[in-house]
């Protein structure tokens, strides 16, 4: 912040209020309090806290007199913790200086662009705290209603690969991602097992979902540890050549987690920041090849063939630019992967694949292989061709289950995923063959489950493309772990229409 801005602001005391923000600081005063008469405050001001040391932006609002003492100020969760959480501390409060990185924004919503310094500013402002929630979504409405270019996407990559902590490896590494967008389609733990136990070095970082019931960090979390330190990612790395952490328990490219979650909140995930969450993360965990599923569907997140292949065009050109080469495939996105939709029960797919059980999801097993083949020839340890083959050997003959199990022990231990309190059965209203499966309305009925809050939430799939149902016949089946959100999700499944349509 601005030197001129050290001293300015008043004195109060913290007082902790155990409020949940997710991750944005909220701090709370009096109604009558006199620093917020002297200071011009008024309930939605941006203030600056400092604190021994540390600083950080919070949104005010004000409360009932009783709430607090008259030389207190009541923290929410995200800002405790940021200031250190120490009851009782002396906190200097005054309004937050200009951020002046917000120009640029504006200036992109009224159709400007972006150069490398002013998204430079921009990440740096948004690592420091220096954003609001609703600052953020301007950024990210800015980027979406008139997409990012290459030039500002390369910039976006450039700022945020670069403004956290990076992984130099003394070996090569590869990496595997999906854009997104299809419920079920948790292959990385298969592929990141077969990859593994191949030879190859894999240090797979995974966000949380976005705008869907699970991520491959949610369903890793319901059997191992995922949240890992730097030193622990090089340990099991080393060891077992893959690991399967949660990146945003490290800081690399530690903006994209907080554009991730206000992302989520907002329901988007617009093309320009896409390619540069994927790319800055993988670019911060220091691979040099990357294998990238696009998934392409009527209602997955890219909705035709030809937008997928504009999208890897772009995505494996700008990480060209960045020394990664990069390999796109194209695949099936008409439905979602796999039986089931939500961390613990995709977690249960993902075992039932490794362990080779006889019900397990026959295509969850053949979209891990075809990734699986093409991660081992792009890192060389098969040739042109052989990748299938070999792929499918290390599954069937239990590699890649023992060195997953081996990745899980050296995370901190394997546990079985637990299976949701109550369960309900939603029946086809008539009788056809499904001839489409919504996959939004299958992401929100999981949703409202409660996935993946609630990790053993979500659905089981019953009726895939080209069944024939009989009137009262299983669509699927809801699990949550609460009365209400299974309520919650039932009355969106009986008010929103069908999410798999049958024909007449």
């Amino acid at each position: 912040m601005d030197d001129r801005h050290e001293q300015s602001g008043a004195i109060l005391r913290t007082k902790r209020i155990g409020l949940h923000t997710q991750r944005e600081p909220i701090v709370v005063m009096r109604s009558d309090c006199p620093v917020c008469r002297s200071e011009g405050l008024a309930p939605r001001s941006q203030v600056l806290l400092k604190a021994d040391g540390r600083e950080v932006a919070a949104i005010l609002f004000q409360g009932a007199d009783e709430l607090l003492a008259p030389n207190e100020i009541g923290l929410s969760e995200a800002a405790w913790e940021l200031l250190g959480g120490i009851e009782h501390e002396r906190v200097r409060i005054s309004h937050l200086p200009p951020v002046e990185s917000m120009g640029s924004v504006r200036g992109r919503i009224f159709g400007g662009s972006l150069g490398q310094t002013d998204l430079a500013r921009i990440v740096e402002d948004v690592v420091a705290g220096r954003y609001s929630d609703v600052q953020l979504s301007a950024f990210i409405t800015a980027g979406t209603a008139v997409p990012f270019d290459d030039e500002e996407t390369f910039a976006l990559t450039a700022a945020m690969a670069g403004a956290g902590d990076r992984l130099d490896w003394e070996f090569d590494v590869i990496d595997k991602h999906s854009v997104g967008g299809l419920p079920g389609n948790r292959t990385t733990p298969i592929v990141v097992a077969i990859a593994a136990a191949a030879g190859l070095r894999i240090p797979k970082t995974s966000s949380r979902a976005i705008t869907s019931p699970a991520g491959t960090a949610d369903a890793m979390e319901t059997v191992t540890k995922v949240d890992l330190d730097l030193d622990t990612i090089r340990k099991v790395v080393e060891a077992e050549g893959g690991c399967l952490a949660w990146g945003g328990a490290l800081r690399l490219s530690p903006a994209d987690d907080i554009f991730i979650g206000v992302e989520r909140q907002l329901d988007i995930d617009p093309e320009g920041q896409l390619i540069a969450s994927v790319l800055s993360k993988k670019i911060a965990a220091g691979a040099k090849r990357l294998v990238l599923d696009i998934p392409v569907g009527p209602t997955a997140k890219v909705r035709s063939q030809a937008a997928g292949h504009d999208l890897a065009k772009r995505m494996t050109g700008i990480a060209a630019r960045f020394g990664v080469a990069a390999h796109c495939l194209l695949s099936d996105g008409r439905q979602p992967v796999g039986r089931s939709v939500g961390p613990a029960l995709e977690m249960m797919d993902v075992l039932a694949v490794l362990r080779g059980e006889s019900d397990a999801p026959a295509d969850l097993r053949d979209r891990a292989l075809t990734l699986a083949a093409a991660v081992l020839e792009l890192g060389g340890a098969v040739g042109r061709g052989r990748g299938n083959e070999r792929a499918r050997q290390l599954l069937d003959d239990g590699s890649a289950l023992r060195r997953f199990e081996s990745i899980c022990r050296a995370q901190g231990g394997f546990r079985e995923p637990k299976v949701a309190r109550l369960h309900r059965i939603v029946t086809a209203s008539g009788s056809g063959t499904v001839q489409a499966v919504d996959n939004r309305k299958i992401a929100r009925l999981a949703k409202f489950a409660g996935a993946p809050d609630s990790p053993s939430a979500g659905l089981r799939l019953h009726a895939r493309l080209g069944d024939s149902v009989n009137r009262g016949d299983p669509l699927f089946t809801l699990h949550a772990e609460t009365a209400a959100e299974l309520n919650y999700a039932l009355d969106y499944a009986a008010s929103a229409g069908d999410a798999i349509t049958l024909s007449k």
